[in-house]
């Protein structure tokens, strides 16, 4: 999730488990520093865009690394201050608690995290919330305020602290009964409009678990459903979209593509743009702008060759409407979106249906 929220978070749980030794306002200090330290893997190097993109929050999420991290770090806590040199224990659980947290946090996001690493190397990404999600985000702020503007510890600080975490951390869970109830809704919906697709998965809308995206994937297609807790009877919110098979047919034994593949969990789409074949992440990201597009082969005459890969820009732009459209959907009002109904996923050759080797000069 935003850096905020995983500073608050780290906040929240040291307070709650040093603030009565160390005092309410150092507390949440050391929790915040340790709840982003897990992030400081955006400074490592990595040989291209495609491997900065899959292996963000890779080992440095991993528990199993905060395990082995949290005495270290303890001992180094400790030695800075005196007042937790004989809570040894507690200084430990509270540096891992820090850590694993945010991990986990980020694993109820789509972006998913290594969080099992290298015990289990995949991604786990929920899908419930939102990167930024007030109602989660904005408790917890507000508690670490509280903490930072008093100097004692005291029992109604105390209460405030753990029925925060409490509260936050039911709404997690409750998000991801929401998922699992909007994914079943969401069946019977494809099921009733034409056939139920080979893969679907419910994504919660940007800053709320109120409006879903849920993605219906088939081999040649994709459709985007929209589902409002709020909806009464009325037509589903359905757009079906082109995903292109045979622009990456020829490029599936790349590194590249696998990665790619591997990391959607299949969830993509290409398009062909200026001869640039360019694979996108379908979760995140509304139709058609996609945060995650990578051009990854070229159209060089009628022959699709891999290519460097490269991140492609301007994918990000929200349309103007869609906060509009948005909006009415929060309030279970029917909608059309726009961007989407005008969206089209038109491949400048249509004939292209296989990889086609390339000339030989000699030939």
């Amino acid at each position: 999730m935003d850096s905020i929220t995983q500073f608050v978070l780290g906040a929240a749980v040291s307070t709650a488990f040093l603030g009565k030794t160390l005092g309410p306002r150092k507390a949440a200090l050391i929790g915040g520093a340790l709840g982003t330290l897990p992030d400081l893997d955006v400074f490592l190097p990595f040989d291209d865009p495609i491997d900065s993109f899959v292996y963000h929050r890779g080992w440095t999420h991993s528990v199993f690394v905060h395990a082995l991290a949290a005495p270290f770090i303890g001992e180094g806590l400790r030695w800075l201050f005196k007042g937790l040199k004989d809570h040894r224990w507690l200084v430990w659980v509270t540096v891992f608690l820090c850590l694993s947290t945010h991990a986990m946090i980020d694993a109820m996001t789509v972006y998913g995290t290594r969080i099992f690493w290298p015990f289990y190397p995949d991604p786990v990404g929920v899908g419930s919330v939102f990167i930024i999600d007030p109602l989660y985000s904005l408790p917890l702020l507000g508690v670490v305020i509280w903490a930072l503007c008093k100097k004692t510890w005291t029992t109604r600080l105390r209460n405030g602290v753990i029925g925060v975490l409490a509260i936050t951390t039911a709404y997690m869970g409750l998000s991801v009964v929401i998922q699992h109830r909007v994914e079943a809704q969401a069946r019977t919906i494809f099921e009733e409009n034409g056939g139920v697709p080979d893969k679907i998965y419910a994504i919660a809308s940007p800053f709320n678990v109120l409006v879903w995206k849920v993605i219906g994937l088939s081999e040649d297609r994709y459709e985007n459903l929209y589902i409002s807790l709020l909806d009464t009877d009325g037509p589903a919110e359905i757009y079906s979209h082109p995903r292109n098979p045979e622009l990456v047919a020829c490029l599936e034994d790349t590194d590249a593509f696998q990665k790619l593949n591997w990391f959607s969990r299949g969830f993509y789409k290409s398009d062909l743009i200026d001869n640039r074949v360019v694979m996108s992440d379908l979760r995140m990201g509304l139709t058609p702008g996609y945060v995650f597009s990578f051009a990854i082969g070229e159209l060089t005459g009628q022959n699709i060759e891999p290519a460097t890969p490269k991140r492609e820009p301007g994918f990000v732009s929200v349309d103007e409407d869609d906060w509009q459209w948005l909006a009415a959907r929060l309030q279970g009002i029917p909608r059309t979106r726009n961007a989407e109904a005008k969206a089209n996923g038109t491949v400048q050759s249509a004939a292209l249906q296989q990889c086609v080797e390339p000339v030989s000069a000699s030939g």
